[in-house]
């Protein structure tokens, strides 16, 4: 019971307190308008062309916080709060996407390693839970230890794109920081909210990670405990 309660339920609340967070801070800075006027759109932009990237197509999506970036259509997608928008918190979503567009540019090993891994990983996240469960109903022993195994299998593809994502993840928002003061996009004294909001968002792919490692590792614990039965 403490062995599931660390593992399932402690990342569980991990993961609720960083969708709250980013929630929170998001919230907050995107009623904060930039003393630029600057919109998300154009902050994307002005990151790309510095770095000189001028063929990627920045578009509109529905949605809140459904920003991202496409290295196969080389695509920037934002929000529509994101795309128009002016706000601290606007800008610098708008322009870690751009970070992640650099990255594909200068050819990022961490980007291309996780490239890699998304067909293997889009997989395994539609087959996982359904290996797990029919493992459970089965038992751990023979058939239901297969399964299990397969789902084993399944939760580590996950975990290792998940932890792959965290430099990626870290690296364009340091970029994004640093390209919006240094273009004069956002003042040294409007970052507190830019930092808020990435650093909150940021914490999510702890989580998700957290949350993946704490799965796999407590269905290694069934294996382990049913081979011991034998």
């Amino acid at each position: 019971m403490l062995i599931w309660f660390i593992l399932i339920i402690i990342p569980m609340l991990f993961g609720f307190y960083a969708q709250m967070r980013v929630s929170t801070a998001y919230n907050r800075n995107v009623q904060i308008p930039s003393r630029g006027h600057i919109t998300g759109r154009e902050a994307a932009a002005a990151v790309m062309e510095s770095a000189g990237i001028h063929d990627v197509e920045i578009v509109r999506v529905e949605g809140q916080l459904t920003d991202h970036y496409d290295p196969s259509e080389k695509r920037l997608a934002l929000s529509e709060h994101n795309y128009d928008g002016t706000s601290l918190a606007a800008l610098g979503v708008s322009a870690h996407e751009a970070g992640h567009a650099i990255q594909h540019k200068e050819g990022y090993a961490m980007m291309n390693f996780r490239q890699v891994l998304v067909p293997s990983t889009q997989i395994a996240s539609g087959s996982a839970q359904f290996l797990i469960i029919l493992g459970i109903v089965l038992g751990a022993k023979a058939l239901g230890g297969i399964f299990l195994m397969l789902g084993a299998i399944a939760l580590a593809v996950i975990c290792l794109f998940q932890l792959v994502t965290l430099p990626v993840e870290f690296d364009a928002t340091r970029r994004a920081k640093v390209q919006l003061v240094n273009l004069g996009i956002v003042g040294k004294d409007e970052m507190e909210g830019v930092n808020e909001t990435l650093d909150a968002a940021a914490l999510t792919y702890v989580a998700a990670f957290a949350a993946s490692l704490g799965s796999l590792l407590h269905i290694l614990l069934i294996l382990m405990g049913g081979r011991n039965r034998d």
